[in-house]
């Protein structure tokens, strides 16, 4: 990675462009074994000034000013105070919603402009995806109206006032504790619940930007509950957050996710690090036995022991080194500069395994036994599993965020494939940023050039086990054919046209895509997307279908995970098997 310019993988653009897809892959993905994305590692000083400055220091400092708990030059006498956590909470949700949080800048292809987000969602006429349009009255249509542009901005409103209100007292705060801050007032979160739940269905996009899944069940029970039970609710949660992301790594995908992630960190000190963590680099670039520990050790293991103990212990001394041991973790995943770059999250997570374990400790009277009614207890605990139970078992009903499968390696994933100058029409839909290339061309890059960075969003794709199977299916749908057209990471595509994508592939499934046929009108094969829907916990394959925006899916069928892992990311071998299930009869795909 170089420091102001991208780094360009080892081949000339003309030779590179002569090269079939799969052929093109192998370029590229031994090349991100070296560089990663090859961002600048200007852009990576950016991401750490904006969560230094603003998410961490003008954070504090509005605290400091808003909540009668001191100045900043004292904060290490008000840390622990409940308002500052919960004030925290609404600070992070409001910059995700926003959209200053994750899947912000050129990390997760807005390279111009760099925000996404809002400059989308307070515009009438872009693209909206409501989750169960027709069957929720008054969610019908995919165009963001006036109305929905209000409810977006008194979503803000709500979170800001959240945060910058004084707190109140609570009696349900014991009077032993050090506190003079008190708490947010309830009814401004459950404001915030409540206007967030009809913008979402509304717009699932900006209910799930807003990682709405974690933050709004931590307001209704700072809302609704008495402070202990609160402390223990706050509890369960970040645990069960927790727990769903260490079940959700059992399996395959998710050793694919680690030696990856690792080659992108801008600050490995080394590259053999990087490459330590394939099998036998350029040639092999299977998961070495050191991607695997640290997958199943450092992550699946920890995720899921350290927060039980976390949760049970009475000692001081164990809590506090688990406590370290999360920060540790959080702290890892956040210098790994991972694409979908949550670092604000990682931050508040890590805040929060302090403040709750440490600064509430259980043998205080904060255990799960101390809860003051405890037929309670096991209703928290069902409803914050509900949706990791369901999205593990039948992924396809839900957004693997609800699930808590961040980061596992696996998701819903597409590839979008579109006939020659079918993507650039695109650009005709009414949406504050370009294409991506023509953004990097835009900030004064060569087209070919920008093309090629572009491409390796695919080639990230191909080191995961998901990008295998959709190359399998869509090497074998086109055969040379392929070479005439142009081949897109559906996730960098979404970004462009709803203006956020955190590797959900639910938000650019049909919904999307029928989104874009409306308004583009395409012929039958300039538009097709090969879709793959997440694997379930108790099944061994995984589903996918092939997608005609202008026709509707035309084939459906299965490929074993283990079959894609097993594979190299250019598919050497040739196509993965794969068992079609069932094709549309009538179904011939006009060339390109």
């Amino acid at each position: 990675m170089g420091f102001l310019a991208f780094s360009v993988p080892p081949v000339e653009p003309a030779e590179y462009f002569r090269k079939s897809f799969l052929e093109r892959m192998q370029i590229l993905t031994t090349d991100w074994v070296e560089n990663g994305f090859g961002t600048p590692r200007y852009i990576h000083l950016i991401y750490i000034v904006k969560v230094l400055f603003l998410y961490i220091a003008l954070g504090l400092f509005l605290i400091s000013k808003t909540s009668d708990v001191g100045s900043l030059t004292h904060f290490s006498s008000w840390w622990d105070e409940p308002i500052v956590y919960q004030k925290l909470l609404a600070w992070t949700m409001f910059l995700e919603a926003f959209g200053l949080a994750g899947t912000w800048g050129p990390l997760c292809g807005h390279f111009k402009p760099m925000t996404g987000a809002i400059t989308y969602w307070i515009r009438p006429g872009t693209i909206r995806l409501p989750p169960w349009p027709g069957k929720v009255p008054l969610t019908s249509g995919d165009t963001r109206t006036v109305a929905d542009v209000v409810l977006y901005v008194a979503v803000l409103a709500s979170l800001l006032t959240a945060f910058v209100m004084h707190g109140v007292d609570n009696a349900s705060i014991p009077a032993n504790l050090h506190d003079t801050g008190g708490l947010v007032r309830p009814w401004i979160l459950v404001t915030v619940i409540g206007l967030m739940l009809v913008l979402g269905l509304r717009d699932k996009v900006i209910f799930l930007a807003a990682r709405s899944e974690q933050y709004l069940p931590a307001m209704f029970f700072c809302a609704a509950l008495g402070f202990t039970d609160m402390v223990i609710a706050l509890k369960m949660t970040i645990v069960m957050v927790w727990l769903g992301a260490g079940v959700s790594k059992f399996g395959d995908h998710f050793v694919n996710v680690v030696p990856t992630m690792v080659a992108n960190a801008p600050f490995n000190p080394s590259k053999a690090i990087a490459r330590a963590h394939f099998r036998n680099a350029p040639t092999d670039l299977r998961p070495s036995g050191l991607a695997w520990f640290m997958a199943h050790v450092g992550g699946t293991t920890v995720e899921l022991l350290i927060p039980l103990t976390l949760l049970l212990t009475t000692s001081t001394k164990v809590a506090l080194v688990g406590a370290c041991v999360m920060v540790v973790f959080h702290l890892f995943i956040t210098s790994m500069f991972p694409l979908a770059v949550p670092l604000e999250w990682n931050i508040f997570y890590a805040f929060a395994a302090v403040f709750l374990f440490v600064g509430f400790h259980a043998g205080d009277g904060y255990a799960v036994w101390d809860f003051s009614h405890g037929w309670m207890l096991p209703v928290i605990a069902v409803g914050l599993a509900f949706f990791p139970v369901l999205g593990n078992l039948r992924p396809d009903l839900v957004s693997f965020l609800p699930s808590m499968r961040q980061y596992a390696g696996n998701w819903a994933s597409a590839t979008w494939i579109f006939a020659p100058g079918a993507e650039e029409r695109l650009n005709e839909i009414p949406k504050p940023a370009k294409n991506q290339t023509d953004q990097l061309v835009a900030m004064g890059y060569e087209p070919d050039f920008s093309e090629i960075m572009i491409q390796k969003a695919a080639a990230w794709r191909a080191l995961h086990s998901q990008g295998r199977g959709l190359y399998s299916v869509m090497t074998r749908e086109y055969g040379d054919d392929l070479q005439r057209y142009t081949v897109r990471e559906a996730e960098f595509v979404c970004n462009t046209l709803v203006g956020w994508n955190f590797g959900d592939g639910h938000l650019h499934d049909e919904g999307l895509i029928n989104a874009v046929q409306r308004r583009l009108h395409y012929a039958p094969g300039e538009f097709v997307v090969v879709y793959v829907e997440s694997q379930a916990i108790h099944k061994k394959t995984q589903d996918y279908r092939i997608i005609d925006a202008a026709v509707g899916v035309v084939e459906r069928g299965t490929w074993l995970v283990a079959d894609a892992v097993a594979e190299q990311p250019w598919l050497p071998n040739g196509p993965i098997p794969i068992t079609v299930t069932w094709r549309r009869p009538d179904y011939v795909r006009e060339p390109a």
